[in-house]
């Protein structure tokens, strides 16, 4: 299952580096969007591959609850990281501006890491859903009972990301 998570992983990168080669190198701007198009692609098959697995006979591990965090993660944070690719490709390929970063300093700063926050809870909240509907997909709950400690740690990823954006909240960063 990892390898097939890092497989993932590394075809997720090579789907956008080959679309946005091909909307900006190659002025492909339909073939662009539509190898873009495809990425989602890339969870569907890891998770496609995780319920076989566990259909098939094997016994849950952290693995396959990593399979649902990646995918659950990919598709919260994945609109924004393929519009941040973009940018930055423009930019370097295209002579696009240069794509503005993240705010450093006070309020904006704050709103931006509570929109961090609130993908990171859909992030976890697509994952919990992953996970249980894995399991139920497997239809034996002692074979996939290891795959339980992924609500809590979901928990723990939202309330350590609740705590950096209250963080910005309270006490804001000031410019020097």
């Amino acid at each position: 299952m990892v390898s097939l998570i890092v497989a993932g992983e590394a075809g997720f990168w090579v789907v956008l580096a080959a679309g946005l080669l091909a909307r900006y190198a190659l002025r492909l701007r339909r073939t662009g969007a539509v190898v873009l198009a495809l990425l989602p692609v890339v969870d569907l098959v890891i998770l496609a591959a995780t319920v076989a697995d566990l259909r098939g006979g094997a016994t849950a591990d952290w693995t396959h609850g990593l399979a649902a965090a990646y995918v659950g993660f990919s598709l919260a944070y994945g609109h924004r990281l393929v519009r941040w690719a973009d940018g930055h490709a423009a930019h370097r390929l295209a002579g696009g501006p240069k794509p503005a970063g993240a705010p450093k300093y006070g309020a904006p700063r704050a709103r931006y890491e509570w929109g961090v926050f609130a993908l990171t809870l859909l992030a976890a909240a697509v994952t919990v859903a992953l996970v249980a509907a894995v399991q139920w997909l497997a239809g034996d709950g002692a074979r996939t009972a290891a795959l339980d400690s992924w609500y809590p740690r979901m928990g723990l990823v939202v309330g350590v990301n609740l705590l950096v954006a209250a963080s910005y909240t309270l006490f804001p960063k000031r410019a020097r």
